[in-house]
């Protein structure tokens, strides 16, 4: 090979690279659209297997759950049994629970076929980042990170629309199915393209840490979950698994601060940049993750729309987001990222305070400017809050921060979920049950036909109500957001140009 043709393959994305991430990115397409194309259809699944919405919203929060419970674990298990293995054994765990959930005859099953799917949706991502950003090398891997944010950017775009149109038209099962036919052509490509790594385990897996803050997660979320079926958060069945899960997360922060190699690295937390981080990611969080369950319901409850029109609906929200990440990104390599997350925390707080006024015969034209300005806050946010934390690390600090700030924005939507739904449940209850004699959902569900144009108000109503929890999360998170840093930052001592991978607790590499 000549001198200049070996330049041009170092720099350019030659035919293997562009194999294997087309390899990537279509593993990465159906993990990321399945944090996405369900929450249109959880109407439709309450009705299926007749249940409250504090218990099909565990159909969301038990897939982010588990995505949350194996980001720690991808970067041991890389290492354990080789990227190309656990990235096929990934693919198989995901069509797994796809095929599971899709087949699943209950609210009860759905939930566990739903666990499963996440455990191996979950780490579809780090790994294949791993594996492309190592055939990348650093000198193109600024490239190659642009071709896997496609998927991160059209998912919330495309997420909603697929799924609303497999529910309104095919089948709610079909939301599941859907991901089957791309595993099939995920699988082979990846045995062929993919080049095969000899593991090279490098240290122990934290098993204790694990099973003390694996099991607090669920516990705690489930406690909040059953406050909305069991007279409120004083009650024994909610009270005590949120007692005994607080329990086990205060146990795991004990356990980390001692142990060397710990699942998660604590004492990181105690560097402003990364705690402050922190809270703005798990606060905006909880507020964006728990409106992404709201709206669908309140375009098809309150507004009468079908699911496939409840996601073309929530379209301009993620087309928003796709349009600020890249100029978020480079304003906040130019001027630090904290000017740049209080931007987008004040944009966000605008269009969900309009979200608040929502009423049964608002302008759809206002409310998608309004989405639209809600997902140009949300690209300006949530990433450049993430980056914050990452910029006075040196290079071995930035793979566990890494871990760390992907499974608080992962908590965070969790706790938000099963908190909108519980004040959303409350709400149906208060404004619904002496009209339709039933509770919650049901009682949203139920109305006659006949009452429907009397009751659509009230049902607007509690929608705006929950908006406001979301409001308040989002002032809430202007406060640590003022503790990041609004200049660019001097690079630490040991620190080189560095990418550090969100969802990654160990991919990085030389820019």
């Amino acid at each position: 090979m000549s001198e200049a043709t070996a330049g041009r393959s170092r720099s350019g994305l030659d035919r293997a690279l562009v194999g294997v991430a087309a390899v990537v990115v279509l593993g990465a397409i159906m993990s990321i659209l399945d944090t996405t194309i369900v929450n249109v259809a959880i109407n439709a699944l309450a009705r299926k297997f007749h249940t409250s919405l504090s218990t099909i919203q565990w159909v969301s929060t038990g897939y982010m759950l588990a995505l949350a419970t194996v980001i720690p674990l991808s970067g041991w298990a890389s290492d354990r049994f080789g990227t190309k293995r656990l990235f096929m054994t990934s693919i198989v765990l995901f069509l797994a629970g796809s095929a599971l959930s899709g087949a699943a005859w209950s609210a009860e099953s759905l939930i566990v076929f739903r666990v499963l799917q996440g455990i191996g949706g979950g780490m579809i991502l780090p790994v294949g980042i791993t594996m492309l950003t190592q055939a990348a090398g650093p000198d193109r891997v600024g490239r190659v990170m642009s071709v896997v944010g496609i998927p991160m950017m059209l998912g919330p775009v495309f997420g909603p629309v697929l799924g609303g149109w497999l529910v309104t038209d095919v089948s709610w099962r079909w939301i599941f199915y859907v991901n089957i036919p791309v595993g099939m052509i995920v699988l082979p490509l990846a045995w062929r393209v993919l080049a095969t790594d000899r593991p090279q385990p490098t240290e122990r897996l934290d098993w204790l840490g694990l099973t003390m803050l694996s099991p607090g997660l669920a516990a705690f979320v489930y406690g909040l979950a059953e406050t909305s079926s069991h007279g409120g958060i004083g009650a024994a069945q909610a009270l005590i698994p949120m007692l005994a899960g607080l329990g086990l997360i205060v146990a795991f922060v004990l356990h980390a601060l001692r142990k060397q190699g710990a699942l998660l690295d604590v004492r990181l937390f105690q560097r402003r940049s990364v705690s402050a981080a922190a809270g703005t990611t798990m606060l905006f969080g909880m507020a964006y993750f728990g409106a992404a369950l709201l709206l669908p319901l309140y375009f098809q409850l309150a507004r009468g729309q079908s699911a496939l029109n409840a996601g073309l609906l929530i379209a301009p929200q993620g087309l928003g987001a796709a349009l600020m990440m890249p100029f978020a990104g480079r304003a906040t390599d130019r001027t630090g990222p904290g000017r740049v997350v209080l931007g987008g925390l004040l944009i966000t707080i605008i269009a969900v305070f309009s979200l608040t006024q929502v009423g049964a015969h608002t302008s759809f034209a206002l409310i998608e400017v309004t989405l639209f300005v809600m997902g140009l806050g949300l690209g300006a946010t949530m990433m450049p809050a993430m980056a914050a934390a990452y910029k006075t690390l040196s290079r071995a600090q930035v793979a566990r921060a890494t871990s760390s700030l992907n499974i608080v924005q992962r908590v965070g939507g969790s706790i938000g979920i099963a908190l909108f739904s519980v004040v959303l449940t409350h709400q149906f209850t208060a404004h619904l049950a002496p009209i339709a004699g039933k509770t919650g959902l049901a009682a949203a569900q139920s109305v006659p036909a006949g009452a429907r144009a009397h009751v659509a108000p009230l049902l607007a109503a509690a929608f705006g109500h929950t908006f406001w929890w979301a409001l308040i999360l989002l002032a809430g998170a202007l406060v640590p957001a003022a503790f990041l840093l609004r200049q660019r930052p001097p690079a630490a001592p040991d620190r080189e140009p560095t990418v550090a991978v969100p969802g990654d607790p160990r991919v990085l590499v030389e820019a």
